[in-house]
């Protein structure tokens, strides 16, 4: 029992990590109507200006207080993937409104590419480390209810807990503000929102800026762990089930599906694994959205579109 339930805390703690990715997916399809391809490019291009900025300012300013940087850093890196967002707007989406989604989708892989070569060129191409100083030492907990108690990772228990309060934070902001609701009525018809007042440009800028500080935090967590390398925009394809498996237009569904992809990657792993060779982690997620897709297009939460002729 208690080996199960630390796999079951091990995979909560991945979903969590997913489902911070899943939302950026999620955060631009609701604004624009487009699956944005270029989301891990922006993890990546937000966690290098987070690693090269940390390691910079000491440099430049003498600070040798760590948390002073790191905090230095993150602003620094923040006010960056607004302006990048700015950019994209002002250059790129404002002028494809109303286009057909192929037209921004292609638009959204040209982005990625273009954020990947850019970040190459302004912050490098080495590999570079992100301490924000969460503990990785590991802890035992429930020793009263378990021989030897349950080993946990203090580093993924902290990510967990920073995702899952920006993930709540996100979940308010669309639910009960003016803001909110105007990006859902954007989502559902451009021409519509527009009609009735809704600045389209103004709510692009605003939902890139959010997936922007999205991406941050994510690049800074996933950087963290992993190391800040290129090989780090492909995280955002391990989010690829999360949102087929919640819905595209679903911001719990990110949640949900995000728990649910990690917490059955670590049981099939350990429980099936042993049974088909091992490795089933890495491909049990894309099974099960491919399964979805099939069965349930739209996910648990995502909105059926029915057209009428």
């Amino acid at each position: 029992m208690a080996f199960f339930l630390e796999t079951l805390l091990g995979g909560l703690m991945a979903g969590m990590l997913y489902s911070l990715v899943a939302l950026g997916f999620v955060l631009i399809f609701k604004a624009s109507g487009v699956f944005n391809f270029a989301q891990g490019s922006m993890v990546l291009f937000a966690a290098l200006a987070m690693a090269r900025f940390s390691q910079w300012i000491p440099d430049w300013t003498g600070i040798e207080s760590p948390i002073v940087a790191n905090i230095a850093a993150f602003v620094i890196a923040a006010v960056i993937m607004f302006a990048v967002a700015w950019f994209i707007e002002r250059l790129v989406l404002r002028h494809l409104v109303n286009q057909e989604g192929a037209t921004l989708l292609m638009a959204t892989l040209g982005i990625a590419y273009f954020m990947e070569g850019l970040g190459q060129t302004i912050f490098g191409s080495n590999i570079y480390k992100i301490d924000i100083g969460m503990p990785k030492d590991p802890v035992f907990v429930l020793d009263s209810v378990f021989p030897g108690g349950i080993l946990i990772n203090k580093e993924d228990l902290y990510a967990a807990l920073i995702a899952a309060v920006l993930v709540a934070a996100l979940s308010l902001f669309f639910q009960k503000t003016a803001t909110g609701r105007a990006l859902r009525a954007v989502a559902d018809d451009h021409q519509a929102a527009q009609s009735i007042g809704i600045p389209l440009n103004r709510i692009w800028v605003i939902v890139w800026c959010v997936a922007g500080v999205v991406a941050l935090v994510a690049g800074m967590i996933w950087g963290s762990k992993l190391g800040v390398q290129f090989s780090l925009a492909t995280v955002a394809l391990r989010a690829l089930p999360v949102v087929i498996l919640g819905g595209l237009t679903s911001v719990p569904g990110a949640i949900i599906g995000g728990l649910i992809i990690g917490v059955g990657e670590k049981l099939s792993e350990v429980y099936l694994g042993p049974f088909v060779g091992g490795g089933i982690e890495i491909w049990f997620a894309y099974v099960l959205a491919l399964g979805f897709l099939l069965f349930r297009p739209q996910g648990l939460f995502g909105e059926k579109i029915i057209d009428r002729v």
